[in-house]
This record gives structure tokens, sequence and C-alpha cells, in this order.
């Protein structure tokens, strides 16, 4: 083991401690950036000023009406930026924009002394807008060709070679919708300047050093006079990556201009109409398999719906590509990969970041042609699993692939999955109009952002004369437990009791350029930032003690707050020593920096190792559905998930259950819907509320829930042996759309390939099962809505089906 990756004698790390802010957050007393409004004298409130048009030039805009309404101080337009009109990383986000780009694009923004007065103003602007063509589908979109960012392609071997060898070929379609981020907080920025025109932003970001680099352009300034910090939020899941940036650039131009603190939050129907959301894809794919079921060779193209703006589309759809294999040796690949240009809100991050958009490829592949090739799903999946010494299309070296063997043998034991399936063919058999399905899904998930530099992080560490500690770090918390983490870690590398450390927020007048708290890498970031800053006090402490206790510094330890000499009884207490080095001048804080060593990536080609491991996880989900109305209930799940060693197992816990729900989510209720027909409301998002968009609750929540770590799993050459947690959970939900699949298939004949729509709707499961039960092989592929004017996955008529063009027994 490394040094990074070894853990002293009683460490803080692995204890299973609640969240820091557990007992704020359920007594209601944790503070949010919407609740240092009530903290903030003269606040103005800004609204936005929303055109109902999918795409539309901006012909008129009168803003002397809002002026007229009481409590109305200013509106905001494009001539009042003193820098440059865009809040896009791309420059293709115009702050301001003279084109509408989507249904309820803001073209400017009304301050008002409240909300309603800010309301009501914004109401009375007059916007004249001139029609333009829009593009709410992707088929719409590749039809006109309206595509943008690059296109790359993935190669390894030769994949016509392959398929022509292969003993059995089919072809298909996959269309599968995006995710709406739903976190508790909407967007929400709070903005003042002080007497020397600093400007301090609160803002509910994932992203903190880029908000400031986005509100310093808007405003013509430089970086260090724009401080930004992110308190807490109240969930992100990628949503506030990118997306916080122009709300935060509003409130801070507001400030500017009117010398007052400016307080942007959006309401959850503008959060939903205006905000980013997970990209929804759509696939061509062919897939070769030799006699024995083993894969030999995938083309795919993957279409991505980039929306109005390119935002963060190029890294997703690469991510995607590097994920098509999931945990499968894949001989001959060749994947394409492109964005679409739709008028529709721009697609962004979102948990998994493109990983479970190019995993849901292959998982769906392999459980069309499971009954095809007539091998049961669980067997095809074991038989192609990565082995030692494999590499992924991309290059990449599959370190511990035995980890994924270790996790499947795991979940069927524990699970009792094999007489558990005897069961359910005994149930099945006796219930025609209930049947019941059972699957399991592995999941190799690849952690490090993609972009070799962002893989840097920054700390700083406050030893206070009392002994007290305050640690800073560049990671933001959404509620994911990362403070948590980085308590646990400074604790165990200074040997002192975790009530000694507390945390002070992120914010970036302390620790600078720091990278999105994304990729699932803001522990292992962090965590070697904080480590780091951590180890050089604790180096310069060790001379004062070994002075005072009459030893070589090189043996002085440091454990549970007291420091002594190897084998000796008698030390002193942390309080001493650091009074004491205090006294000889020794520096009592540091800056802490790590960067992720090992990586390469050549984006150009699509080759490198990108990634410093892959985190694993299966996973095994039982469900039951109704064939008169395709409702389904989720009766069990079994997990076994690679954590390494964890840092905080009741954390990771809580993040493996939190990410599989999600999932579960986004492949069998969270069903966005935009108005797809010619009329007035052409663009328009249906699902803008809880009442129309569903999400997961306890009624969904599986009745049986297990959820294990594997063990003697550390991870080398990452703080304390740990491994990611946020992201690869998600990936585990695919086993309850691929159960969903099977017991649709038991109301059909044992060679039924179920094409089963995403997301898997009792709708959409009632269709697949009537097609199940006429002997159609698309099973419903589509789940079809007849509604008009609703976008839907709906397909051609041979959309879907599994073309068997070649098959040689």
């Amino acid at each position: 083991m490394s040094a990074l990756s070894e853990r002293p004698e009683s460490p803080g790390v692995g204890a299973p401690v609640p969240h820091e802010s557990a007992t704020l957050h359920v007594t209601g007393t944790a503070l949010y950036t919407d609740d240092l409004i009530y903290r903030t004298k003269d606040v103005l409130h800004a609204h936005p000023v929303q055109v109902p048009q999918a795409h539309a030039r901006v012909t008129a805009l009168r803003i002397a009406p809002a002026l007229r309404v009481p409590g109305v101080v200013r509106v905001l337009t494009a001539a009042d930026v003193p820098g440059v009109n865009d809040a896009g990383v791309k420059h293709d986000e115009p702050l301001f924009p003279d084109e509408v780009m989507f249904f309820g694009h803001a073209v400017c923004w009304v301050l008002a002394e409240t909300f309603e007065a800010a309301r009501l103003g914004a109401a009375a602007v007059e916007v004249e807008a001139e029609p333009l063509p829009s593009y709410v589908t992707v088929r719409e979109a590749i039809a006109a060709g309206s595509f943008q960012g690059a296109s790359p392609q993935l190669v390894r071997g030769d994949v016509e070679a392959g398929l022509a060898d292969a003993g059995h070929v089919f072809s298909g379609e996959l269309e599968f919708a995006g995710q709406e981020h739903f976190y508790l907080e909407t967007h929400c920025a709070l903005a003042h300047v002080d007497e020397a025109g600093q400007i301090f932003v609160q803002s509910s970001t994932q992203h903190p050093s880029e908000t400031q680099e986005i509100v310093a352009h808007v405003l013509g300034r430089a970086s260090h006079e724009v401080t930004v910090q992110c308190l807490r939020m109240g969930g992100g899941f990628g949503g506030k990556e990118m997306q916080p940036h122009g709300f935060a650039a509003i409130a801070a131009l507001g400030a500017t201009l009117t010398g007052r603190p400016v307080r942007v939050r959006l309401t959850r129907a503008q959060d939903l109409t205006m905000s980013g959301k997970r990209h929804g894809f759509l696939v061509h794919w062919r897939v070769g398999f030799d006699a024995a079921g083993r894969l030999q060779a995938l083309e795919a193209t993957l279409t991505a719906d980039g929306g109005w703006s390119l935002d963060l589309s190029e890294p997703v759809l690469a991510r995607a590509l590097c994920h098509v294999d999931n945990a499968y040796w894949l001989p001959h690949v060749r994947l394409n990969g492109r964005i679409v240009r739709t008028h529709k809100t721009s697609s962004t991050a979102f948990r998994g970041f493109g990983g479970p958009q190019g995993m849901m490829v292959i998982e769906d592949i392999l459980g069309r042609c499971a009954p095809l090739l007539g091998i049961d799903p669980m067997d095809l999946r074991r038989r192609n699993f990565y082995r030692v010494g494999q590499t992924t299309p991309y290059g990449q070296v599959v370190r511990h692939p035995d980890r994924l063997d270790r996790l499947w043998r795991q979940v069927l034991d524990t699970g009792d999955v094999i007489t558990r399936q005897r069961e359910i063919a005994a149930f099945n058999t006796a219930h025609p109009h209930t049947k019941r399905g059972l699957a399991v899904t592995p999941v190799k998930f690849g952690i490090s952002f993609n972009l070799t530099a962002f893989n840097q992080a920054g700390a700083l560490v406050h030893v206070y004369r009392d002994g007290s500690v305050l640690i800073n770090h560049g990671g933001t918390e959404m509620g994911q437990g990362l403070h948590t983490k980085m308590l646990q870690v400074a604790a165990t590398t200074l040997g002192i009791p975790l009530r000694r450390v507390r945390l002070a927020p992120t914010r970036t007048d302390k620790v600078p350029n720091t990278s999105a708290t994304a990729a699932s890498c803001g522990a292992d970031l962090n965590g070697g930032a904080v480590r780091h800053a951590c180890e050089q006090i604790r180096v310069r402490l060790a001379p004062v003690a070994a002075t005072m206790l009459g030893t070589s510094a090189a043996d002085v330890r440091i454990v549970d707050g007291v420091a002594r000499g190897i084998g000796a009884a008698a030390g002193i207490e942390w309080d001493e020593l650091v009074r004491a080095a205090y006294f000889q001048r020794v520096q009592l804080f540091a800056a802490g920096f790590y960067r992720t060593e090992g990586l390469h990536w050549d984006s150009s080609v699509m080759q490198g190792s990108p990634f410093k491991y892959f985190a694993y996880g299966v996973a095994a989900a039982e469900v039951e559905v109704d064939g008169f109305t395709g409702a389904h209930r989720t009766r069990r799940v079994d997990i076994a998930h690679d954590v390494g060693d964890s840092l905080s197992p009741l954390i990771d816990i809580g993040q493996i259950e939190g990410g599989f729900v999600q999932g579960a989510g986004w492949l069998t209720l969270e069903d966005l819907r935009w108005d797809t027909g010619p009329g007035a409301a052409r663009g328009r998002l249906h699902t803008q509320a809880a009442s129309t968009y569903k999400l997961p609750s306890f009624s969904e929540m599986p009745e049986i829930f297990n959820v294990m770590l594997l063990t003697d799993a550390a991870e080398d050459q990452v703080v304390y042996g740990s491994k990611a947690v946020g992201e690869p959970p998600l990936m585990l939900a695919f086993s309850v759309r691929e159960a969903l699949r099977q017991a649709t298939a038991a109301f059909g004949t044992a060679s039924t390939s179920v094409d089963l729509a995403s997301p898997a709707t009792p709708e959409a499961v009632f269709w697949a099962i009537e097609r199940a039960r006429a002997g159609d092989g698309r099973g419903g592929a589509a789940g079809a809505d007849l509604r008009p004017g609703v976008e839907t996955p709906a397909m051609p008529p041979d959309l879907g089906r599994i073309d068997p063009a070649v098959s040689r027994a």
C-alpha cells in the first residue's frame, strides 16, 4: 500500500459516524442560501421575464410598463452588462438573449422590493418575438441537420470482421429520456457589494470557482474582485455544476447597479422550465455473439439531445462512449457519438454524467438478445465479464476485475437468488395475470474527470493555540456527506478526536481554482488535499513532541489526541503540544494540494487511461407486475458494492441507497413530456411540477432492501484506501429495469424478447405485456402514447425490433 492509502492506529476514518449536519437537517436549523435573505437588509428580489415560444427572434422589448409597477426598482437588460453578455463556458449562452432558444427562455430580469412586485413587473414587460423553426425531438433535429459540438469516435479492432465471424448478429434501436434533477432547493443566489467594490456572492453551486469566473467576466472584473461562497446545497446531482453561474451573475449585476443586495431564487416551475436536465439519447446498434454467447463485436451510434446550448454535452457524450462496455469485454468496437441541438432547456450534468446512458446501451442489448440466444440473462452477463489483463475499448487496463466475480457471488449467495428464481417460475406458472421477474446486473464505473486538468484540489487547515482545528477545502456539500468525510480525514491524519475539528463553508477566497464537486471525485481529491495539509502540520509538530518526550521525531506517534514515542506509556496531550509549538514559533497552519497521478487522455482519438480506478457493484432486483395495468412494485433488492476501504460507512450506505432509488426513478417513473405539436405551446414542458412529474417516494422503495459493502477491498494510491460512491450506485438500478423485462416476458413464450421503453412506466409496461401476449418480439417497444402533441418514445412500426440479420447457429 502507498503512504496515501495506509491507515494509522485508531483512525477516525472508517467509523460509522452520522452526517455532520444531520441534527441541523432534521431540526430545520440548517441554513441554505435563500435563508440568508432574512439576515440581510434591503434585499431586492429578481424575477425573470420568460418568453413562451420554443424558438423566436426578439424584435421589441419594452420595459417601461414594468417600471411603473409599484415596488419595481430596475429592469436588467443586455445594455446593462459591463463585461461579456454570456453565462456559459462555451460562450454560447447569452445572459440576456436576443434569440429565444427554448420555451420559457428569460430575456430580461426585474428587480423589486418584494418577490410579488418583481413578479408583477415581469408580467408587465412587453416582448415581441418573431417565431423561428424549432426542433423539439432528437429525430426532428437529426432530420434538420441540427448538430452542435464534436462528433467523437471510439474504435478498437475490426468491427466488420467481428460481425462477419459472429454466429449471431442482431441490430436495433434504443431511445430513452432525460431526467429532472428535482433537488429540494431550487437555484438560488444572493449577492452584495462592499464599500471597496468587492462582490460577494452566496450561491447554491457545485462549482464556486467557475461561478466566480462567470460572474467576473459578466461584470468585466478580475476574479480576485469576486468571492463566491457555498454554504451548503439542498441537493445538486450535477444540476448545479454549470447551471448556477447565470443566476449568480444576475444577482451580482443587480447588486453592482443598485448598490443593494439582490436575491435570485427560482420557483419550482421556473427551475423546471429554465434549468438543464439529464441528456436523453437515441441509439442505433449492431451486435455480434459467438455460438457460446460471448460478445464479438459492437457498432453503435449514440445521438445525445444537447438542448439549446452545448453546456457539458461533449464530456457527457465522451463518458457515455467510455461506458458502453460497462463490465463486459468487447473485442471489436466502433462507437460513434454526436450531439443534436434542440429547442429545449440545455441538457447538463446529472449523476453519472453520461455513464448511465452508455451502460444502458449494452444492458439493453444483453437483456433483449438473451432469450433469442436461448441463454439465461444472468449467465449471458457473467460469461462476458472482463478478465485479468483485458483492456477497455479506449485502452485502459481493467484492474481488479475479480471484484466483479466476488460481488456477483456475494449477491447470489446472500440474496438466495437461485432458490428465488425457482420460486418465481412456480409463481408465474400459477398466476396468469401477475408475473414476477428477478435480474442481476453489474456496474463498472470509471472514477476521475475525463479532462485531466480537473483532477486537482486544495485545502487550508488551521490549528489554533487551544488545539482546535478548522479546515476548509474546495469541495461543496450537497447532502452527500463530503464534509463529514473530510472531518474524518483531518482527525485521522492529525491523530486527534473528531470533536476537535470543525469545517468552514466552501469559498473562493480560501481555496482558489477548485474543480467542481462532481465525477464522484470529491472525497478522493479534497481528501488528498486535506491530508496533505494536515501531514505538514503533523511533521512540524513531531520535533516539538520529540524534544518534550526525549525521543526521536521519527518515533513520535499522535493517537487519540496524545503524542507518544513508540512503545512509551507516557505522552503529551494534543492541546499541550500545540501550545508548546506556538511558543516555539512553529507554523500551525498549512495549505494542502492534491493531484491525481497516472492519468492521460487523448480526446482526439478517444484513447488513454482517463480514470484512476473503477468502482464496481452488483445488484439483484425482484419485481412484480400486474398484467391488467402494467403497475409494478419492487419486492426486494440486494446490493453488494465496492467502496474500497470506506471512509465513512454510514455515509456510503446512504449514498448507495439514494443512488439506486434515483436510478430506478429515471428508468421506471420519471417521464419528461414536452409539447411537440404545431401549436402555440410547442416546446412547452408539460411536466413542470411534482403533480405531473412522478418522483420515487416511500411507496416505490423496495420492500426488502439489503446493502453490503465489499470487504478486503482497499484501493491503493487513494486517500486511506477508499473509493468513490456518489455516482456508481445509480446504475445498479438497471437490475430493476431488467427484472421488469423478465416479468413482462413471462406473459409470452420462453423466447420472447421484450423491447422495454424507458422510462418503463406502468403504461409502457402494459403495452409491452400486450405485445408479449401477442407474440410480437418488440414486446410493446414504444409504450405507445396516442396523446397528440406529446413527445413519447414512440417509434415507427419497425423501430426497436431486433433484426436477426445474420443468425448462424
